[in-house]
């Protein structure tokens, strides 16, 4: 690959990544809760589509914060309904994360208020552009270094 094109991508993510943050995303969706309360919503949903266990640690490790920020963001999303704390049946001394109805309802609105951002931004690109740049996107984010399961 040339440097230009590298030089575009990294453009590009740059962005993206500017324009694309928790409270931008919160705030076109008109969404009153802390925009990082949303990413414990997607964490702890992706652990329940993996049939894996989802805790503190586990919101803190996927979002790259300390222990103490994750245990505020878990706080704020059980203040909201939208995560229940569960016992471990395996380990009494272990608490889990499971979302509440409220929080499988408020997930799907930010799934949908994605997709539909999403769809305006490539309501011109034919289907077949579409379909390539999903494939080439999800096989991109899946060879960058630290990258885990994609969230749902």
């Amino acid at each position: 690959m040339n440097s230009e094109d590298l030089e575009a991508v990294e453009r590009a993510v740059v962005t993206m990544r500017r324009n694309m943050t928790r409270r931008t995303f919160a705030r076109l969706a008109g969404q009153g809760e802390a925009p990082a309360t949303y990413d414990v919503l997607d964490v702890v949903e992706a652990a329940e589509d993996a049939a894996e266990p989802a805790t503190v640690s586990t919101v803190a490790t996927a979002l790259q914060v300390d222990q103490p920020r994750a245990s505020r963001l878990v706080a704020a999303a059980v203040d909201a309904g939208w995560l229940q704390r569960v016992a471990d049946q395996a380990d009494g001394r272990r608490v889990l994360l499971a979302r509440t109805e409220a929080g499988r309802a408020v997930s799907e609105q930010i799934h949908e208020f994605r997709r539909t951002t999403f769809a305006a931004a490539m309501a011109d690109w034919s289907d077949d552009e579409r379909a390539l740049f999903a494939r080439l996107l999800t096989r991109f984010v899946a060879q960058l270094p630290g990258t885990t399961r994609p969230l749902s």
